[in-house]
């Protein structure tokens, strides 16, 4: 049984694969490689994209990543042909579908197209509007592989219904079978996930990605949700301002962000600013080695809310580590969420511990906490 049939009748899903002859697997697509070389896109004179270049490889789960405004969705609609671009050019396994010399139409290219609110059609059924994307088939031979993407996806019981009758995780579902029937090389895909609340988003989100790794189809997933990024993505591309910021997997970009930017964005951050003495920058938990800013340079540290370490107890006074109480707490069910005074400093730092890590007497702040930061979520970048 697949994650999907917790909301169906119990056997439905084994008496409609008998009926219909349909494996519980979605077919598997011949991948593509796509890539944009170049592009540049604008608006009314406003600047959309600028210069951005990406290319995701055949059969690859890639996340274009970023904050609203940062020309995620207006990427993914020039690939779809959707927009054509100011400049630049998009390449299909090297040949330019979208560019100076060539405009291919959106429905001759191959792609399937996953809309954040879906685009079903309220007028047809379920079944009809998984068949609409088959229209290179004869009306006897569509039933057959849309029938197998909604049995993949856990709704074949729910064939001859329409979409007002559906849950928001139903029809998200519906709207992947639909583009993933005609079997696309290529599948793109908006939000996917956004309207669905979060326990839900879970399961239909890991279902999804198995979908895509079954078919090998070469995907392309647009989300501001860095969580959702990092868990999906073979290759994240992180946009800010119209601008690539950073692309490569989701470790590189985590533990070796190339910007502030890029470091915030995927956890909260202490900063202190300061200059370069030594090829360190102080900070209240001691100094941090820098690398790229010269000595005297001004420059941001920067670290994590979760690569503090915290222990109950004073720092002995030969340590170089810190010592510090807590001033307030934020209990969020697995962690606590902590402000802490730091000794000789004036800047309450934010802390991220696992929930039952402090006593009472320690998250009341009666007690004395030894803070040391770790390296691998401290960094440190040229100001301004």
């Amino acid at each position: 049984m697949n994650a999907f049939s917790h909301d169906r009748p119990p056997g439905s899903e084994k008496q409609r694969s008998a009926r219909w002859g349909v494996p519980n697997t979605a077919a598997v697509s011949i991948p593509h490689e796509i890539a944009f070389e170049d592009i540049s896109h604008e608006i009314d004179g406003a600047s959309i994209l600028d210069d951005v270049s990406i290319r995701a490889g055949s059969g690859t789960v890639n996340c274009l990543l970023g904050p609203s405004g940062s020309g995620k969705t207006t990427l993914l609609r020039i690939a779809a042909g959707l927009e054509r671009q100011t400049a630049g050019r998009v390449l299909m396994d090297g040949r330019e579908i979208g560019g100076p010399a060539t405009f291919i139409a959106p429905e001759k290219r191959g792609i399937g197209l996953v809309f954040q609110d879906y685009a079903l059609f309220p007028h047809l059924s379920i079944i009809d509007n998984v068949t609409f994307g088959l229209s290179h088939l004869k009306k006897r031979q569509r039933r057959d592989p849309a029938m197998q993407m909604l049995e993949r996806v856990g709704l074949a019981d729910r064939a001859f219904d329409f979409p007002h009758q559906l849950s928001g995780g139903e029809q998200q579902r519906v709207a992947l079978a639909r583009a993933m029937a005609p079997r696309p090389g290529i599948i793109l895909m908006d939000e996917p996930f956004s309207g669905l609340d979060s326990r839900l988003r879970d399961t239909v989100r890991e279902e999804t990605l198995g979908i895509l790794r079954e078919t090998r189809a070469t995907s392309i997933i647009v989300t501001h949700d860095p969580e959702e990024a990092l868990r999906m993505g073979d290759q994240i591309a992180l946009l800010h301002n119209g601008k690539l910021a950073q692309i490569g997997t989701g470790r590189s970009l985590y533990f070796r962000p190339k910007s502030l930017f890029a470091a915030s964005f995927f956890s909260e951050l202490n900063y202190f600013e300061g200059r370069v003495l030594s090829g360190r920058v102080e900070t209240p938990l001691g100094p941090l080695p820098v690398n790229g800013v010269r000595d005297g340079d001004p420059a941001v540290a920067a670290i994590r809310i979760n690569a503090i370490s915290v222990e109950e107890g004073a720092v002995p006074q030969e340590s170089r580590r810190a010592e510090g109480r807590v001033v307030s707490t934020h209990f969020t069910g697995d962690h606590d969420h902590l402000r802490v005074g730091v000794s000789g400093s004036d800047q309450a730092l934010r802390v991220r511990v696992p929930a039952g890590t402090l006593s009472a007497a320690a998250l009341e702040g009666r007690v004395s906490l030894t803070l040391t930061p770790m390296l691998e979520g401290c960094f440190v970048f040229p100001a301004g």
